[in-house]
């Protein structure tokens, strides 16, 4: 299971499985996690979108870029 709570504020890329079966990557800020859902804001659709905690098959935290 994926401690989705370690990274609350955080920009993260999720691969997840959607409504519809298809698999799908996502950047997103982590917002909240409650009742089996990922609150986040969507880069790619510019808005908050939920999560099913259940689809989410892989989370990435982004690499801070090195300066210098």
């Amino acid at each position: 299971m994926l401690n989705f709570l370690s990274y609350l504020g955080r920009v993260v890329e999720i691969i997840y499985i959607d409504r519809n079966g298809k698999l799908t990557q996502r950047r997103i800020r982590l917002i909240s996690v409650a009742d089996g859902y990922v609150r986040g804001y969507c880069f790619t659709r510019k808005a908050t979108r939920y999560f099913s905690v259940r689809n989410i098959l892989a989370l990435i935290p982004e690499q801070k870029k090195q300066v210098g």
